[in-house]
């Protein structure tokens, strides 16, 4: 069993962010402002929303309920990827091999596929592959105490690279329609598809599990101050390795996925869609630093970015551009919020400059105001 750690960390409601301290003077105070930093980027992502929905507005068909159900499946995998990668940048990590483990794992099903392997049968081993590729990563990074971005970027070739030696430039098809029928039809009753229902069942998990748990109060402690929550009796190497471990068996369940939407499985699958990751759970809010961030804010960015990226499409804008508009939600999301928190410290720190002035005889103070010249 996970410990409750013991540095002061507040247990966070389902779907909101990283709360203050634990009650005590002035935590009236504390606890408010904290809420109002959350809701300046939520709030702000829901603006973004309305917005994309306006300039969407403005496109033949883009709220028909068909495109809608487009826009899931174009996020579907996506979506379902961004969820474990959320809680590795919130402990101060980062994996950028989700979508080389897509790519793999497609075409380990193609292959295996191939051979004659009962699809079932086949994918069993392809989430076990996922896990332990997972596990590879939190190995190099906990036991080795390697940096995760060089080890990611690492995984990230060596997948796809074993990807390529599988297959080749082949691909497989031919797989039971009962199952490629998920990435073409939707949900019963409903114009969402299967791969966004299961992202919003696991969102729900993720919330539950990241702001309702100590083992959520853990990746949150880890994220703001690693050292620290290993004396407070926190398991820092454990949580971070299981962390990678589920990243690689989500990511590996979304290949699968993206296999049988596509009814074809092919070593390049899912090439560059880290970038669309990224971008989506650090516009999210989740700081890059770690310690910070919420699935609600997630979520959101799921339907923002998805909606931005049909709303160009159908205006026959060219992929360059939607790349750029995908960097440059990127930087966006990375420069605002820590040039908020830069403006913060450094008014906390004129603030305790003049309380220690304040407090200063008049004799100090001039004593003082002539070191400083």
């Amino acid at each position: 069993m996970l410990s409750e750690p013991a540095i002061a960390v507040s247990q966070e409601p389902l779907l909101g962010g990283p709360g203050g301290t634990e009650p005590g003077p002035g935590a009236a105070s504390r606890a408010p402002r904290s809420w109002r930093s959350l809701l300046r980027w939520e709030t702000a992502l829901v603006f973004c929303l309305v917005a994309t929905l306006i300039y969407g507005a403005g496109v033949p068909h883009f709220m028909s309920s068909t495109n809608i159900f487009y826009i899931g499946i174009n996020m579907g995998e996506i979506a379902i990827m961004a969820l474990p990668l959320t809680l590795i940048i919130m402990t101060g990590e980062i994996d950028l091999s989700v979508a080389s483990m897509l790519g793999l794992s497609s075409t380990l099903l193609g292959y295996l596929f191939k051979h004659g392997w009962p699809i079932a049968l086949a994918m069993v081993v392809v989430l076990i592959i996922g896990a332990a590729g997972g596990a590879l990563n939190g190995f190099l990074v906990t036991k080795m105490k390697l940096p995760s971005i060089a080890v990611t970027i690492g995984t990230l070739t060596l997948y796809r690279g074993i990807a390529e030696i599988i297959l080749g430039t082949g691909s497989v098809t031919g797989f039971p329609s009962s199952l490629t029928k998920i990435g073409v039809v939707p949900i019963a009753h409903t114009k969402l598809s299967y791969s966004i229902g299961i992202f919003l069942v696991l969102a729900v998990v993720f919330a539950v599990v990241l702001h309702a748990t100590p083992v959520g109060r853990s990746i949150f402690a880890i994220g703001l101050q690693s050292e620290a929550a290993h004396f407070s009796g926190i398991r820092v190497e454990r949580i971070k390795f299981t962390l990678f471990v589920l990243s690689g068996l989500i990511c590996s369940f979304a290949g699968i996925l993206w296999t049988l939407r596509f009814a074809t499985s092919r070593f390049d699958a899912g090439t560059g869609l880290e970038l669309t990751v990224v971008t989506i759970v650090l516009f999210g809010g989740v700081s890059i630093f770690g310690g910070r961030g919420s699935i609600l804010g997630v979520v959101l960015a799921v339907v923002i970015v998805g909606c931005i990226q049909e709303a160009l499409t159908l205006k026959n804008v060219a992929a360059e551009v939607q790349n750029i508009v995908t960097g440059a939600l990127l930087l966006i999301s990375v420069i605002v919020p820590n040039s908020a928190d830069g403006i913060q410290r450094l008014r906390a720190r004129s603030r305790g400059r003049a309380r220690r002035r304040a407090q200063l005889r008049p004799t100090d103070l001039a004593t003082t105001t002539t070191t400083e010249r």
